[in-house]
């Protein structure tokens, strides 16, 4: 059995006070970094500008993105899919509006104990990834 990918971007965004964004869709249960799908003509952070736009109302200087790695877990809302994702890190200091398919979003200490469900890819890779590479260097 192969399993189908989905190609998406997505953003580590830190806020000033070192807290980390997480978003929840709309008619879903678990928590995740912004960001979405890698439409076939865009290169991957034209992907995560245009929905850090369409989700959060936030427009990005991809200069200040850092591209953290690809990484991959399964699709938290498609059964039998797995994700694929390149992910940037981000510093932003402006105020975010949930939008299009979001519906809640949540400042979290990606240090401290999260209760909260999380999606695969940010459970399992990203906050990981960040506790252990990032704090001194990014």
């Amino acid at each position: 059995m192969t399993t189908s990918l989905i190609r998406i971007a997505a953003a580590l965004l830190i806020g000033p006070d070192g807290r980390t964004l997480l978003v929840r869709k709309r008619g879903t249960l678990a928590f995740m970094q912004p960001g979405g799908k890698i439409e076939p003509h865009e290169q991957p952070l034209q992907a995560l500008a245009r929905e850090l736009e369409e989700e959060l109302g936030l427009a990005i200087d991809p200069v200040q993105a850092r591209h953290l790695g690809q990484f991959s877990a399964p699709a938290a809302n498609e059964p039998g899919f797995t994700v694929l994702a390149e992910v940037f890190l981000l510093s932003i200091d402006a105020p975010v509006v949930p939008a299009a398919e979001i519906e809640e979003v949540r400042w979290i200490d990606p240090l401290g104990a999260i209760d909260l469900l999380l999606a695969p890819l940010t459970g399992e890779m990203i906050l990981p990834f960040y506790r252990r590479h990032c704090l001194a260097t990014c």
